[in-house]
Formats: C-alpha cells, sequence, structure tokens
C-alpha cells in the first residue's frame, strides 16, 4: 500500500476492524482460521467454534496484531462467547455504507463476554412471524489510551422484526446501550477514580442517575454513572422478484436529548438496494447504498445543569464520542468504534485546532455516501465508495469557516487459477479537501481462502 502522502487515504484504511495504520508505504499480511464442530453426535443442536486471526503489518513502525481471537459455545441460535470477534450493532448497511453509527467495524473487536442470539430468532408461539436479536455483554478497554485506564465497557442491544423470514416487507426496531466506566481518569473524579462496585452497576445497567457511593462528586452525582450513548434504529425491508430494499433510521442518544424530542435531526438514514439476480451483462451494479448523516444539531447550542438533572428544557451540546470525564472517548487503540466520519483528533490536528485533549475535534458533521458494487465482464468484482462531507468542529471549539472533504475509493478483484484460486484485487482511494490531507493512494493484494469438507458443511449450519 502506497500513497503521495505518506498518509493512508481514508477509505483504504477505514472500517477494516483496525488492522490498516495511518501511514503508508506498508506491507499487511493477514491470516486466520475458523473451526466449528458439533458437541456429542454428528447432528447435535450444540456446537463449539473458534476463530483465530493475525494481522502484521511493516512499515515505519512494525507491528502485530489479533483482530479476532475467540471461542464460543453455541446452541441452535443461541451463542456465549469469550474474546475479541468481528461485529456491528445497529440496522444498517455493514458492506458497503459507511457504517453504523455506534459501532462499525472501524475499531478493532474489543475483548469482551456475550451471551445473545445469532441473527433473529422466532418468538415462541407467533409462527415466525415476530422475531426478536439480542444480547448482553460485559467487555474491557485496553489499558494504555490516552488519558483514562482499567475501563470498562457494559453493553446490550434487542431488536424485534415483525414479518416472517421469506415475507415480502418486513419491520424492524430496537436499541442499543454502550456504557464506559470503572476505570480510572483524572479529570472529575475523586482520587482518580471512577464509580463502580455492584450498586452502580444496576445504575450502568439501567441508566439511573447518581452514583451509588457515600462519598460522591458533583460530576457523577449529577449525571449518570458512567458514558451513556447508542442508537435507537427503525427498518424496513421490501423485497420483490428482481429487487430488495432495506430503509433503516438510527437515531442518536448520549445524554437525554432524544428523550427530550430536541436533537431529531441527527441520525443515520439509509437506503440499500440490492439485485435479486444477475443477468451477466459487460457491466452490472447489483448492488447501491445510499446514506445521510447529521450531527451538528446536538440538542442545540445550550446546556442547562440544573434542568439536566431535572430531565427538562435546555441540555444540548452533547458532544458526540467525547465526554468530560472520559476525555479519549468512544475509541479503541484511538479509532472510532462508531461513524469513521466522527474522526480522532490526530486525523486532523496537521492544519485545524485541537480540542484540548478529546477524542475528537469534529463531531458536528453532515455526510453524504454511496457505496455501489457490481460486476464486470463476468469475472471481475468491483466496489466503489464516495463521501461528501462538510464539518464544523464542536461546539466548544468551532472550525472557523465550514471544511468540506471528498473521500472515494475504486476497488476490482478477479479470481484467477494460482493455486487452486486466489483472488488478486487493486484499490485506489483518494482523499481531496480541507480537514484531511490530500492523498492518492493504491493497494494490491493477494487472497486465498482454504475449507475443509467438514468445516463447510458445519459452517452451512450458521
Amino acid at each position: 500500500m502506497v500513497s503521495t502522502s505518506g498518509r493512508t487515504p481514508f477509505w483504504l484504511k477505514t472500517n477494516q476492524f483496525g488492522i490498516i495504520p495511518d501511514h503508508t508505504p506498508l506491507a499487511n499480511f493477514y491470516g486466520g482460521f475458523a473451526y466449528y464442530v458439533p458437541i456429542g453426535s454428528k447432528n447435535s443442536n450444540w456446537r463449539f467454534s473458534s476463530a483465530v486471526e493475525i494481522a502484521a503489518n511493516a512499515s515505519a513502525r512494525n507491528e502485530i496484531m489479533f483482530p479476532q481471537i475467540n471461542g464460543a459455545v453455541q446452541f441452535k441460535n443461541w451463542e456465549l462467547f469469550v474474546g475479541r470477534k468481528k461485529q456491528w450493532v445497529g440496522l444498517a448497511d455493514s458492506t458497503i455504507g459507511s457504517g453504523s453509527y455506534i459501532w462499525s467495524n472501524n475499531a478493532m473487536p474489543i475483548p469482551k463476554i456475550q451471551i445473545g442470539t445469532i441473527g433473529f430468532v422466532s418468538i415462541p408461539f407467533t409462527d415466525g412471524l415476530l422475531s426478536f436479536n439480542g444480547f448482553y455483554s460485559e467487555g474491557h478497554f485496553e489499558s494504555d489510551r490516552q488519558t483514562t485506564s482499567n475501563l470498562k465497557l457494559h453493553q446490550k442491544m434487542l431488536y424485534v422484526r415483525l414479518g416472517r423470514k421469506h415475507s415480502r416487507v418486513k419491520l424492524y426496531g430496537g436499541f442499543n446501550h454502550q456504557v464506559q466506566w470503572g476505570g480510572r481518569s483524572p479529570y472529575l473524579t475523586i482520587d482518580g477514580k471512577m464509580p463502580k462496585g455492584w450498586a452502580n452497576y444496576y445504575r450502568i445497567i439501567t441508566g439511573k442517575p447518581g452514583d451509588a457511593n457515600a462519598i460522591v462528586n458533583d460530576f457523577d452525582d449529577g449525571n449518570r454513572v458512567g458514558n451513556h450513548l447508542g442508537t435507537i434504529d427503525l427498518g424496513m425491508e421490501i423485497e420483490t422478484y428482481a429487487t430488495s430494499f432495506f430503509l433503516y433510521r438510527q437515531n442518536i442518544y448520549e445524554d437525554g436529548t432524544l428523550y427530550a424530542l430536541t436533537n431529531l435531526r441527527d441520525g443515520l438514514n439509509g437506503i440499500r438496494i440490492r439485485r435479486n439476480n444477475s443477468y451477466g451483462a459487460a457491466f452490472e451494479v447489483t448492488e447501491a447504498v445510499f446514506e445521510f448523516l447529521f450531527t451538528k444539531d446536538q440538542g442545540g447550542p445550550e446546556f442547562n445543569v440544573e434542568n439536566y438533572v431535572k430531565r427538562r428544557g435546555d441540555f444540548g451540546r452533547d458532544n458526540y464520542f467525547n465526554n468530560s470525564q472520559i476525555r479519549d472517548g468512544w475509541s479503541y487503540y484511538n479509532r472510532g468504534i462508531g461513524t469513521p466520519f466522527i474522526s480522532p483528533t490526530s486525523d486532523t490536528e496537521f492544519r485545524w485546532p485541537k480540542y484540548a485533549d478529546f477524542f475528537t475535534s469534529n463531531n458536528r458533521v453532515s455526510a453524504f455516501h454511496a457505496g455501489l458494487r457490481g460486476r464486470l465482464l463476468e469475472d471481475i468484482f468491483w466496489v466503489s465508495k464516495l463521501s461528501y462531507t462538510t464539518n464544523i468542529g464542536t461546539y466548544d471549539a468551532p472550525f472557523p469557516e465550514t471544511i468540506k472533504q471528498f473521500s472515494g475509493l475504486i476497488s476490482l478483484q478477479r479470481r484467477i487459477k494460482t493455486l487452486e484460486g486466489m483472488t488478486i484485487r487493486a484499490s485506489f482511494a483518494a482523499d481531496i479537501g480541507q480537514l484531511y490531507r490530500t492523498s492518492y493512494g493504491g493497494m494490491i493484494g493477494l487472497r486465498k481462502d482454504f475449507t475443509t469438507g467438514k468445516n463447510r458443511s458445519e459452517r452451512g449450519r450458521n
């Protein structure tokens, strides 16, 4: 991978589970395995699965990472797993879209223990008309964060689907809830310690305000314990013979502005259009995603502490992905866990003011994104991602002017006969604008998949 500026273009490093660094030139070596096996008899409903993936970057700063390393026990459509596992959370396209607002595939997976469903599971006595998909998990952030340490993750989600698996029209709705809590921070704490313990854990999972400890500070006692954030999502899927349509909307919350209906302008809106049939034309578009993300409102410019405690009135300035106590914000190894359009300060400080030591200096964003996928000459597959954003910084540290940015990518891949079917891929990406360094870059890669007969049959059951 190379680039003209020495910085990796946006769409070459984004949504790669954190394995592509910010700088070029580099060589990336990536490998791994996934294993599925029944527990007991061959037709048992119990299964064991594991996955290990390793990524090594050879560049000015060599590094080795394990973006996936986990073990799981599965029973029918239920799963308990421990470790790092690739996931995304929310009703949004996870392939050629920009990524779910709160939990995309932009950062390396966080190690956790999780129990939940594998996809949607029918609710008893509804004959498949009503299904749900959810999980409950606890995790731990990296130890060498910028300002915090020993930070814990609480996460849960629940989505409901109205309509059977093969219904022409299906409706979706649900929520996700994430909390950073229980670690150490030099900001707004007593002796550097954030609230912890079982009494506060109850407040974490329920969102109840206030610190349960006998000795509290004003910040913890007047707010919810920890950094709470998530989305409430709605979606609709329409199936026709030739095409499927998926429409979605993610509504953002970080304090009470969504409850007070003062930040309804903010959120992710998208539509995915997918052709169900391919006709072998010389050039085909088989899938398209169009998205609009808006985060500039944040409940307005005013924040009134007294009204916030009473859950009424003006309490805007949500400051998405930043937190006054957890200054390194909604990030993992300095990558945003959610939408990549809210980027870390390290990506923009070369030109625009650094917002103290907060994670991001730019969370008031308007973004238009188009993702396209198709086929060329029958055996060449292509993907394109095109994004245009306007950026105005944060409420506390606004940019002196509206900053415009275009980032784009075109990628081609073809299966070749070498080693019984290897895939060769080439990509070109560009950043043009004022937010990031102007950069043009390219990547060429080779990939080989090996699947044994036993693993193939087991994976088919998933």
